[in-house]
């Protein structure tokens, strides 16, 4: 019986070291099957790095991050979700898909962030943590075969073995962004690239040392004497007020601490960051500055500093004059004068950086006996102090006055409650405006946004300062029923991706509905128009990829299925962060759970319909499925698709995108121009494979919008599309029937009626031909 014991304790005690074993071989790894949870970190095979979840100081917000493991000060040497931090970072999973995509979900599965890379070599992959700091993505069967690394991908850390510079393998620039703050490390203003090299790092072999990015600007290079203590090697600058505008707007730069100091008449902008050390967003005047008749205005002069170099120069003038000429410019803030150069005037307009205790020389104009210092404008402060007195005089006879006037103060009580109950909310958390109250936020409907089929937007604002959009219908006929569908449809759901409806007013035979406004306008303002900010790739993927969320929404995870209708870039508005809204609900239709298709009349937008409109086939989600397709071929190439008919049919631009992914060709060539090539190749072919297998003529061909959205994520593969039927049959019909002389181009907008007529009929034709076929 005592062996049998002993042999049962033995044999527990060999699983557990087994298991033991098992854990520590794979430490410092993430395979398919194995994710990292919050809470949970791997290691580097020495136990020298450590990446998991981290956070700095009192702060709610998560990152995944690498640091030096065992160290009391452990400087975190990169940051993987730094745009995007969680807040339950215990609920969060990051997981590594076996095609080498490696994903940050939230507790609702959202992907928060990814590294969009895949494997090419086969279907098994695995991630690690490295002993120099670098975690890699390779393939399972072959640890040669990198496919994704974060040396490829800096925050603010330079270790050694790390490329700076333009690298030929990844063919993009590699550089360095420091952290917002010690707390926060989100990209900060300040960025380091390679141009000669100020301190060879590569000399330093040993693992602990690192050059950091800090969130002044200021470039350190750093060593572990392995006594718990980073001593620095050098910085670059050596000067900490030679980092270009370090200390932000209308501050002066100090070596002393703290070294950033706003000028006389000014406070930090934002008093929290400043407490964090973060300068970089600067000083504003403590009175505002509104340059009218009514306003004094004075001098404060500033000596022994180095004057910013941003000047303009005025030659053979006196100082009265030069102080003459800064008062009468709105924009000057300040002037300077020397008597032994030409009595040459020095003027700044705008706001003013790089303000330096002199002396300092190179590329800056020293304080000198000879100048008078500089004179910085501000608004009078006795004259302020003057005028609120007089406010506050005229505010206690006033309030005397009101005691007195018993009658006048009844009235306007009950006139606000009346007020007050202007906005009534109803179940659905919509307001129910009065008139006056949207012509109040409006300023009588003076600021047009855009004018639409059905009516127009203006923009207003509430009294808490909300900005808002509102849309007045035009017509009671039309405008009635596409009032009540966009508050049926839009004013019950909300999702991140759909536009937010806030209210709406059914006044007499006035309709209006009130949006949160979207500051930077419609996707086609900006992709398809002459628009000075041009949407870079990562921001036109975000967009697409938030787009089919909004879809996938609508048609499966609302009560009822919605359909759009009316997919377009005109109808795609981007907030401030450039993330999509779907809006413009007003040909939509609800489809029951029970339906699987609708019959309706004909809606939406000519170059974005899909066939089934026009054979008369009941409608189901898959025709919004097709509007995404051509929406996503216009976000790729940046030109709207009946463009390319000028250069020929056969450069019809849906046809061009559909040749070149069925016959494997160059997709860069399918890229707008003014991006210069500059895109993510994996996400560029799923964007372009998606957008075919979207506009597939037979509607059983084209994937869901949730299947969409794991493609894009790049959680499902997808194959190669066959070119659309009826796209064929297009392009055979049109070569053979159309004058291309009809065809004109205007700016921002094009007239090609015969061809689009032409267009029109051929699919027309081709999907009444489908649909008999299948008859």
């Amino acid at each position: 019986m005592d062996t049998k014991i002993l042999l049962c304790y033995a044999l527990r005690f060999l699983l557990c070291c087994t298991f033991i074993a098992c854990i520590s071989t794979a430490s410092h790894t993430i395979s398919p099957d194995q994710p990292l949870f919050g809470g949970q970190t791997i290691t580097s095979p020495r136990e020298t790095f450590e990446l998991g979840f981290f956070t700095r100081g009192n702060s709610r917000n998560y990152y995944i991050g690498i640091w030096y493991k065992n160290q009391a000060i452990w400087p975190v040497v990169w940051v993987a979700n730094r745009q995007q931090p969680v807040s339950e970072p215990k609920l969060s999973v990051l997981e590594l898909v076996e095609n080498g995509n490696l994903t940050l979900r939230s507790p609702s599965k959202v992907a928060i962030w990814s590294t969009n890379s895949r494997s090419k070599i086969s279907n098994s992959s695995v991630a690690k943590l490295l002993d120099n700091g670098n975690f890699v993505i390779t393939d399972a069967s072959d640890s040669s075969v990198v496919i994704w690394q974060s040396f490829d991908h800096l925050t603010d850390t330079w270790l050694p073995g790390v490329e700076l510079g333009y690298i030929n393998r990844t063919k993009r620039k590699q550089l360095l962004t420091s952290w917002r703050n010690w707390l926060n490390p989100a990209p900060g203003p300040f960025s380091f690239e390679l141009d000669e090299l100020p301190f060879n790092l590569s000399s330093y072999h040993d693992t602990f040392t690192r050059g950091t990015l800090e969130i002044n600007g200021q470039l350190n290079f750093y060593y572990w004497d392995h006594y718990s203590t980073w001593n620095s090697i050098s910085a670059v600058p050596s000067d900490l007020c030679k980092v270009n505008a370090s200390c932000g707007a209308f501050s002066i730069c100090d070596q002393q601490y703290p070294h950033c100091l706003c000028l006389e008449g000014f406070e930090p902008k934002v008093r929290e960051n400043w407490r964090l050390e973060d300068f970089s967003d600067g000083c504003v005047r403590k009175t505002p500055f509104h340059c009218s008749p009514g306003e004094s205005y004075s001098f404060f002069t500033i000596t022994d500093v180095a004057y910013p170099k941003n000047f303009k120069e005025i030659f053979h003038v006196s100082i009265d004059q030069c102080r003459l000429y800064c008062l009468i410019n709105c924009s000057c803030t300040a002037f300077a004068y020397n008597f032994s150069d030409s009595h040459r005037c020095y003027m700044w307009t705008g706001d003013l950086y790089n303000i330096r205790t002199a002396p300092y020389i190179s590329g800056f104009i020293s304080y000198s006996p000879d100048s008078t210092g500089l004179h910085l404008l501000i608004v009078d402060s006795k004259n302020e102090t003057t005028r609120k007195t007089a406010w506050i005089v005229i505010g206690v006879l006033a309030g005397f006055l009101s005691i007195l006037s018993s009658s006048f103060i009844v009235m306007v009580f009950f006139r606000r409650r009346w007020s007050a109950g202007a906005s009534v909310t109803t179940d659905d958390s919509l307001v129910l405006y009065k008139h006056r109250d949207l012509r109040r936020a409006t300023n009588n409907f003076s600021q047009k946004l855009g004018e639409g089929a059905f009516g127009s937007v203006f923009k207003g604002m509430l009294p808490n300062s909300t900005a808002i959009a509102v849309k007045e219908l035009k017509s009671m006929n039309q405008g009635e029923k596409q009032f009540r569908a966009e508050v049926g449809t839009i004013g019950v759901i909300q999702h991140i991706n759909l536009i937010r409806m806030r209210g709406f007013c059914a006044n007499a035979s006035k309709r209006f509905l009130v949006y949160d406004y979207m500051p930077n306008g419609s996707l086609q303002s900006l992709l398809l128009q002459k628009n000075p900010i041009i949407l870079d790739w990562k921001a036109r993927y975000h967009i697409a990829v938030g787009i089919a969320r909004g879809l996938a929404y609508l048609h499966e995870e609302c009560r009822d299925c919605i359909i759009h209708c009316d997919v377009k870039p005109e109808n795609i508005l981007l907030d401030s962060e450039y993330s999509p809204k779907l809006a413009d609900f007003g040909l939509a239709k609800l489809l029951g759970r029970h339906h699987s298709r609708v019959l309706t009349t004909m809606r939406g937008t000519v170059g974005y319909l899909a066939p089934e409109w026009f054979s008369g086939e009941a409608i189901t989600p898959k025709a919004d499925v097709f509007s995404y397709g051509m929406l996503l071929i216009e976000v790729i190439s940046g030109r709207r698709n009946r463009e390319g008919l000028d250069d020929g049919v056969e450069y019809f631009r849906p046809y061009w995108v559909a040749n070149a992914v069925n016959k494997g060709e160059d997709l860069f060539a399918l890229l707008d121009c003014r991006l210069e090539g500059q895109a993510d190749g994996d996400e560029l072919s799923r964007a372009c494979k998606v957008a075919c297998w979207c506009i597939q003529e037979d509607e059983k061909d084209r994937p869901t919008m949730k299947q969409v959205v794991r493609i894009l994520e790049g959680v499902s593969d997808i194959g190669v599309p066959p070119v659309p039927q009826f796209l064929q049959r297009l392009i055979g019909g049109l070569s053979e029937g159309i004058n291309y002389q009809a065809t004109t181009s205007g700016s921002g907008s094009w007239s090609c009626s015969d061809v689009q007529s032409a267009i029109e009929a051929q699919v027309s034709n081709c999907a009444t031909k489908s649909h008999e076929d299948q008859m």
